[in-house]
């Protein structure tokens, strides 16, 4: 055994385990098999039988064996070298991975529609930092089809939606409530309206909407759908902020989120306008996310923030 089998490729030999190593080293340093055994917890039979599997499979004798104990002999002396090497390399993969995985643990994947991205998420997440501070969190700001779809292909852990209807894939939590909010510029006949504007009216005049896929235009459409739907729009757009500037400037009536417009509305640049009880503008914003997932434990982190502030 003080050598290489000369007709076995080095490359193919069975590679060591790390207790054995370990219980190398340990003999290395407590000058004891028994000693060294006791310390990795582990028989002494077990401990003898795991250093002839260690020299049958590296062809080398590493111990010289006495009734007075166990020592190393001079290849046992270098292959334990080289075994300190191995298990300091095994360290550091295993912290190295822990600490990846820690990180990874930590990273939230969100993607939230746009009037909770712009209008709820900022407080949000100024709440999970101070309540979880390792938290880190990745938003993509889209329509609530787009989150839907960025959940299906699993590029987002938790998403945020207006629409009134969630897929029945996903699973939903309320997480607050919104209404849309008809307005128009100052000068428009509508602010000299004395009765509520009806679902009639609405529906033939052309407005200024979100686009199609986003909570807002769902919204829209389905209350209206009694009326045969939305007019041909003026304008449609994906971001809030030029239809709230184009109907400021008396362009045409849009209907948006009244989280959105409720500056507008408070500074007088925008007039909102009354609508009959019977045209349902309200919706429940919920948060989603797939069935049979679990939430990682920053997503639940958010969602509780989500649901009481």
């Amino acid at each position: 055994m003080s050598g290489l089998d000369g007709n076995r490729d080095p490359g193919q030999l069975p590679l060591p385990d790390l207790q054995s190593l370990q219980l190398l080293v340990g003999v290395a340093e407590t000058g004891s098999l028994g000693r060294a055994a006791t310390r990795l917890l582990i028989s002494q039979p077990s401990a003898s039988a795991r250093m002839r599997t260690l020299e049958r499979r590296l062809g080398l004798q590493l111990l010289d064996r006495s009734t007075a104990g166990s020592r190393l002999t001079p290849a046992g002396a270098v292959v334990t070298d080289w075994a300190r090497t191995v298990l300091e390399g095994a360290t550091a993969l295993v912290e190295g991975a822990a600490a990846l995985r820690s990180r990874q643990d930590s990273r939230l994947r969100v993607a939230a529609s746009l009037t909770i991205a712009e209008e709820l998420m900022p407080g949000w997440l100024v709440t999970l930092r101070e309540s979880a501070p390792d938290a880190h969190v990745g938003l993509t700001v889209t329509n609530s089809w787009g989150v839907v779809e960025a959940l299906r292909r699993g590029g987002c852990d938790l998403g945020f939606i207006e629409g009134p209807r969630v897929p029945d894939d996903l699973h939903r939590s309320a997480v607050g409530r919104d209404r849309l909010a008809v307005v128009v510029a100052p000068g428009h006949p509508w602010t000299r309206r004395r009765s509520a504007l009806t679902g009639r009216e609405l529906a033939d005049t052309p407005l200024l909407l979100r686009e199609a896929g986003s909570g807002t235009r769902e919204t829209l459409e389905r209350a209206l759908r009694a009326y045969d739907g939305v007019s041909v729009p003026v304008l449609e757009l994906g971001s809030t902020a030029p239809l709230r500037s184009a109907a400021a400037r008396g362009l045409a009536p849009a209907v948006l989120s009244a989280l959105a417009v409720r500056e507008d509305v408070a500074s007088g640049r925008l007039v909102e306008i009354e609508v009959a009880p019977a045209v349902r503008l309200q919706r429940v914003l919920h948060a989603v996310w797939p069935k049979g997932h679990e939430l990682p434990e920053p997503a639940l982190h958010l969602l509780r923030v989500a649901k009481h502030q």
